[in-house]
């Protein structure tokens, strides 16, 4: 047998290659160590629909029963509702098993603490310090875990959603709105379809099949929405949704067919909400500049923060947010829970849309107009990552002695920001890779800014031993 590869360990949890750089066994310590964690109480499990995700539960279900865990097991779900059940249900923790947006040989399991909440920097750091250590409390033989399952979460999701203050029934109904949803056979492929008809939307399916075997990539990128663009455009609808694996992401295709990145699912939402009620609003580092002009237009605060869902809600929790995100489609909605969900953002554009007497091509033409551009450097480890991430700074910041512009912000990675302009520098949290985010004016000036910078890690790798 080969030797297995390390999985990436970060602030969502733990991910890898089935048969290549996920253990099982690794799977089985960090339940352990998670069911440490919480004290042996109640933890709420789901998955996503890969699969290889009935092998992993089995694998979490031993490790929570062997530290006396009582597991309520939801079934197969989007992350969104998992969470949400576990806030429901007051468990003590929740561990989901998706790998999200990576692609469909890829699995794993992201953790949440009390109530379904996402895991605070000092937690993570106790989680990985029970799991390295192996100090695992194990029960004894008269105090192992136990199995409930519980199958209407998602219709307790749905219940959340239609209770929603800035939600008109009564309004989209009369809109009589036709609507592509592709599912990409993830998780969402049956809670978002039967969202979008009791909005009293008219649903085209795509992908809605939640079999695990994605038949286009599990990441929403624009490439990989050929399908639905074409059927938006034969069906005469008027949006086309896309999912990632967990549905706790969404983006759009606007009615002429044109695919949308994940920026635009967060502009969308953070103006239709602002439109109901004021307040701060929080995004990463590497979202948009759209937000800021967004966030000028209502005269709101935007706070920036390091890539990850869990930077975004820490920040929300502390200034009140009204609405959050990160531009990979992630949308975060405090009055229903503070996680990403892409199940929500479906309710939340339909409104907008409907309160709207524009289409979806009108609504962005009269958006701030940027372009950005996202590449990305494979890299052989973090350690690696981490090294050519040090030197790139140094090289920046001799710069930086010398020009005015552009000035450095290192709230995650590094970022040089002109003032017309940016580009952003970081390691993945979830794949082997360091990614490059540019934006600027135009898109010619954006791949520009993004292939000088790839250039300039290239040759600094070159100088690295490994």
């Amino acid at each position: 047998m080969g030797k297995i590869g390390k999985p990436i360990i970060s602030v969502s949890g733990v991910r890898g290659e089935i048969g290549v750089s996920l253990d099982i066994r690794v799977i089985t310590q960090f339940a352990m160590a998670f069911g440490t964690f919480v004290g042996g109480r109640t933890v709420v499990i789901g998955t996503d629909s890969r699969t290889s995700s009935p092998m992993l539960r089995h694998a979490v279900l031993a490790g929570l029963f062997a530290t006396g865990c009582h597991v309520i097991d939801v079934g197969l779900c989007p992350t969104p509702t998992i969470l949400l059940m576990a806030k429901a249900r007051r468990a003590q923790g929740s561990i989901t098993i998706t790998a999200s947006h990576n692609p469909v040989a890829w699995n794993g399991i992201e953790f949440a603490s009390a109530s379904g909440n996402l895991l605070t920097q000092a937690e993570r750091d106790e989680l990985l310090h029970i799991y390295e250590a192996e100090d695992f409390a194990l029960a004894p033989w008269n105090e192992q875990g136990i199995l409930e399952t519980h199958e209407a979460a998602t219709r307790y999701h749905l219940e959340q959603i239609l209770n929603s203050s800035w939600l008109e029934l009564g309004l989209i109904r009369e809109r009589g709105l036709k609507v592509a949803i592709d599912s990409g056979n993830g998780a969402g492929s049956v809670i978002s379809p039967s969202l979008l008809r009791e909005l009293g939307c008219r649903v085209v399916e795509i992908n809605c099949v939640a079999d695990g075997h994605f038949r286009r990539p599990a990441e929403p990128t624009p490439d990989a929405l050929d399908e639905l663009c074409k059927v938006v455009v034969t069906s005469g609808a008027d949006i086309g949704f896309a999912h990632d694996g967990d549905a706790d992401r969404l983006v759009a295709v606007t009615e002429r067919g044109v695919p949308l990145t994940g920026e635009w699912t967060l502009a969308f939402v953070v103006d239709f909400i602002l439109r109901k009620t004021k307040g701060d609003i929080v995004a990463t580092v590497s979202t948009s500049r759209m937000l800021d002009d967004i966030a000028a237009n209502y005269g709101v605060t935007l706070h920036r923060t390091k890539v990850g869902v869990g930077w975004v809600v820490e920040k929300m929790r502390e200034v009140n947010a009204v609405i959050g995100g990160e531009g990979t489609g992630g949308v975060i909605y405090p009055d229903v829970h503070y996680t990403t969900d892409g199940i929500t953002s479906i309710a939340a554009i339909v409104q907008y849309l409907a309160e709207s007497d524009r289409t979806v091509t009108q609504i962005v033409e009269n958006m701030p107009q940027y372009q950005m551009c996202r590449k990305k450097l494979e890299i052989p480890s973090q350690a690696v990552a981490t090294h050519l991430v040090e030197s790139v700074l140094r090289v920046y910041k001799e710069e930086c002695g010398v020009e005015t512009e552009p000035s450095l912000e290192l709230t995650d990675g590094v970022k040089r920001v002109w003032s017309d302009r940016w580009v952003n520098i970081r390691k993945s949290g979830t794949e082997p890779v360091i990614r490059v985010f540019s934006e600027a004016p135009t898109s010619e000036a954006a791949e520009r800014l993004c292939d000088e910078t790839l250039e300039t890690l290239t040759t600094l790798m070159k100088q690295i031993r490994y």
